[in-house]
């Protein structure tokens, strides 16, 4: 389905992203762990095509994406949705309409400005919503919800495009460990119910290995690890975050309880 062959980021003389390859042949629920700085983000958003590609390429049932402009690469980016650590909602803007412009690549610019939905659209927003546990939020702002709540309207926003993979960078670090569950446990709900591939770039191993099926694991750029939750020894964990990580480098306070305890164990 997704191929990564040679990818890389330049940014100046350093790469962000180097000679990363992986290949994902079914809609899986993939992790991608390693240290801040570690390539994570951009890699996801050139798999999104928010950022271009220094060389490379990625492809998607058989279709070369990363070369794609104009309407091809919008059209792309409605298939491949970005769930962000900030949420990207417009905070003044109700819950309902923040979910409606996931719609956007495929509306009409005027019907966007002026707040224009069909009944069906904005009854497939509620049901969304419904099936986060936020229909209620329905017409509050989006900046009077609390975190968790903003992490679900943006995976609201993300389901109302309808798209083949769900891209989340980073989408529990904001989070405190009760509501991290509840944003991982909706992610891994959804990729079970809809057969969706869901890639989440996430801080922590532990995490990585109590919702993944697979776990790639980065560092300064390159792809140290690619294997199940099961093979992520204590070596690994070392080759991943360094050899001089701490038990903080791969637990944060976003750390879910039992999941701290195994990266405690991982690293000591």
């Amino acid at each position: 389905m997704l191929t990564i062959r040679n990818l890389s980021r330049q940014f100046g003389a350093k790469a962000a992203v180097d000679r990363a390859s992986f290949s994902l042949d079914r809609a899986g629920f993939i992790g991608i762990i390693g240290r801040s700085g570690a390539g994570k983000s951009t890699l996801l958003r050139m798999i999104n095509r928010l950022t271009d590609v220094s060389s490379g390429e990625i492809s998607f049932e058989g279709r070369v994406v990363s070369t794609l402009t104009g309407a091809a690469k919008r059209h792309w980016q409605g298939q491949c949705a970005m769930i962000f650590q900030q949420f990207n909602l417009v905070p003044r803007m109700d819950v309902a309409s923040n979910v409606l412009h996931g719609l956007l690549n495929k509306r009409s610019t005027l019907a966007a400005m002026f707040n224009i939905w069909s009944d069906a659209d904005i009854a497939r927003a509620l049901a969304i919503l419904d099936r986060l546990g936020i229909a209620d939020q329905a017409p509050k702002r989006a900046e009077a919800l609390s975190g968790g709540q903003q992490q679900r309207v943006a995976i609201a926003r993300a389901l109302m495009q309808d798209p083949k993979i769900i891209l989340a960078d980073e989408p529990i670090a904001s989070l405190d460990p009760m509501n991290a569950q509840v944003v991982m446990d909706a992610l891994r709900r959804i990729h079970e119910e809809d057969g969706r591939m869901v890639i989440a770039n996430l801080h922590t191993l532990d995490t990585a290995r109590r919702y993944c099926d697979r776990v790639i694991g980065m560092r300064d750029g390159r792809i140290v690890f690619d294997g199940t939750p099961d093979q992520l020894t204590t070596g690994v964990a070392r080759d991943i975050y360094g050899a001089d990580a701490s038990f903080s480098e791969a637990t944060t306070s976003t750390a879910l309880p039992a999941d701290r305890a195994y990266a405690e164990a991982m690293l000591s």
